[in-house]
Formats: structure tokens, sequence, C-alpha cells
């Protein structure tokens, strides 16, 4: 390995892939922030890459001078284009993707055109463009590699086998903040973003409170393992020790275990298809008391459901419901937006979309912005506003 890049270096994936890169010892050869800038600073004081990106485009003077500071000072890329640019660059041998948003399907192909391999941490690169991202890797000759945990559980249960035979892809849900909660109504954002057993950014931890992280994890399993839809199941394991797991036709069922530790599958992301020791503390397992396993409740969190009909719809239904999702979980910690009201607006949302059409960068990013609008609408303020 030559070096790495890392996009949204100073984000909750990104941060943890600073742990992993420092403990392996790995070159960093790119950063990027969108405005954290005296993090950003930080990070390339210690790694000394060759560029860092800065997104808004507001900060680039301050970002300057920031690392004017370092030697060598690494060359300030600006913008999304700055981002795509530094992702591009031929200096890296794997691209880390821990953007946040629809934003970072644009690095991801920058990236995969360039011919690195990607380490994906960005949910919306495969549930909005899915399709086009998968047959672009494939064009390229380079892999599209799961830093999800159980994508990464999934990937690791059928690593070496030859287009095994698949009967079920389960994907276990810790079951959120509010699993034992049977009233909704009035939920505090910093209620939603208490996750009991992870440690993530805001959009994913309210993700993971509706449990519409795991609609968004049915889509990109469906591009990622080239599997149907209606093989892929959500089972709620609270105690989010098995990851994943994979039945084969034969019956027999392969799980992936560990600590509920990002590093781990950011490692394996890193290290593939190698294993070196790891940050992640080892499980104890006559410690563990039991393991359990339960169907969602799809009346208190119907936003699990949304995956399987936004696949089952086909189109830009997938591009739509992540889009509108986003808009909406950043109105509810704007506080613009009631808890409940999130699955409930992504799924009028999807309602209203066409699905038919040419399935096209263009028309992805129109959908993106038609979700995002509807959603505003919806909820009778513009974003902008609360900004």
């Amino acid at each position: 390995m030559r070096a790495i890049c890392i996009l949204g270096s100073t984000g909750s994936v990104g941060a943890q892939t600073i742990d992993v890169a420092r403990s392996l010892g790995l070159d960093v050869s790119g950063l990027s922030t969108w405005s954290n800038l005296r993090l950003l600073a930080d990070q390339a004081r210690e790694f000394k890459p060759a560029a860092c990106a800065v997104g808004d485009e507001r900060m680039a003077g301050e970002a300057q001078s920031l690392l004017r500071e370092i030697s060598p000072t690494p060359r300030l890329l600006v913008g999304m284009d700055g981002i795509c640019e530094l992702a591009a660059m031929e200096e890296h041998s794997v691209v880390v993707n821990a953007v946040v948003g629809f934003g970072g399907v644009y690095p991801t192909l920058a990236a995969i055109d360039a011919g690195h391999d990607v380490a994906l941490a960005n949910k919306e690169t495969l549930v909005a463009a899915g399709g086009i991202v998968m047959e672009r890797a494939r064009r390229a000759g380079v892999s599209i590699r799961p830093v999800d945990s159980e994508h990464s559980a999934i990937w690791q249960c059928i690593a070496g086998l030859d287009r095994p035979e698949l009967s079920r892809l389960i994907l276990t849900a810790s079951g959120g903040p509010f699993r034992d909660r049977a009233d909704l109504s009035h939920v505090a954002v910093e209620e939603a973003l208490a996750h009991p057993n992870w440690r993530m950014g805001p959009k994913i931890s309210v993700d993971s409170a509706t449990m519409i992280n795991k609609a968004l994890e049915v889509v990109e399993a469906h591009w990622l393992f080239e599997v149907s839809p209606d093989i892929i199941e959500i089972v709620v394991h609270r105690e989010s020790v098995v990851h994943s797991m994979v039945e084969f036709a034969d019956g027999s069922v392969i799980a992936q275990m560990g600590a509920a530790d990002m590093r781990t599958p950011i490692q394996y992301a890193l290290t593939y298809p190698t294993r070196r020791e790891g940050l992640a503390t080892k499980l104890n397992f006559a410690q563990l008391r039991a393991l359990t396993f339960a169907r969602p409740d799809t009346e208190r969190f119907p936003g699990v459901l949304l995956g399987h009909e936004a696949l089952r719809r086909g189109g830009i239904a997938p591009a739509v419901m992540s889009a509108a999702n986003e808009a909406a979980v950043g109105l509810f910690l704007r506080g613009a937006l009631r808890f409940q009201g999130i699955a409930s607006v992504v799924a009028e949302v999807m309602r209203e979309c066409a699905v038919g059409g040419e399935l096209s960068l263009d028309n992805i990013v129109l959908a993106d912005r038609w979700a995002r609008q509807s959603v505003e609408e919806r909820c009778g303020v513009c974003m902008r506003s609360l900004s």
C-alpha cells in the first residue's frame, strides 16, 4: 500500500480512520474536511499529507493560513471540485470516503476514475447511485470496500467464495436508543444522538434512532453483493456483537462477530486481504450473557421498510429516499421537525416521485434536489432560514 487518502477526516468515521492509520503506521497522502479547519490542521501536522481539501470555499483564506504553518506545506484544494481533485491524486492507493451526505457521490466517482480502490463509509453513494458507481468500478477494475460494520461483516463472511449460493443476507440492527421506548411523540435531539452501542456522527446517529439506517443499508447491500432485495432481512440484535450474517443454500449460516468498534471494519477495508493487530477490545465469550435477535417493530419504526420499497419501485426512488431522509434529519437536528415526522415525510415524498426514465447521474442529481425541496415545502420551512 502506497498511502491512503481520508475524505471527511474530521468526522466520526474519519477520526477513527486516523486512529487506524496511526496504529498501523500508514502514510496519509490526503485529508479533507468541510469546515473543521483546526482539526484538519492538527491532522496535517501529524501525517504531512501532500494535499488537503476544504469543502467550504468561504474558509479558503483561513485554511491557507493554518496550513502555511506546517512544513512541508500541503497543497490546498477548495470546494467540491477540490475534494474530487484530491480523491483523484495519483499518490493514493486507497481512498477512504467518510464524507456525509449525497456530496460523497462525486469524490467516489473521481477516485474510481483515477483507478483507486475506495473504502466506502458514505451511505448515500450507493443508495443514490449504486448502479452507476458499481458499473464504473467494474469498468475501472477497482474495488469498493465496505466500511459499514454490517456490510463489512457480509463481505468477510463470503470472502474467497466464488459467487456463493446465498439464500439470505441478514443485517443486524442494535435498535437504536429508543428500542425500549414506547412513546416517541416527544423525542429531543440529544436523546436521538445518544446511541447505546456505537460512536457515530449526528446524521448517522439519528438514522439509527429512526432505523432508516437499515433501509439505506438494504439498498447498499443490494448493490454491493448483487442480490435481490427479497433475500435481504433485518433483525434487531441489541448486543451489537453479531454484525451481520449470511445464510447459504444448504441452510448453513456464517456470522461475523466482534466488538462494537468501527475501527475494525475500517482497518479490514484498508488492509484487505490481510489482517493486522487491531485496536478494538477482543470479545470475551465467557462474559457474554446472551445474544438476542428479534424482528424490528415496524409500527414504531416504519422507516425500516423504506429500503425494500425503494428497490421495488426502482429507478430514482432510492435516491429520493436518501435525499428526503437527509433533508428531514437536518430539519430535526435544527428543531424544525418532530422525530416521528422524519419517516413520515420521507415516505410521503417517495410516494410522489416518478420513477421512470433513464437512471443517469444528471437525473439522480435532479431527483435529489426535488426530494429536498419537497421535504422543505411539506415541513413549511426553508432550511436556509434556519442556518
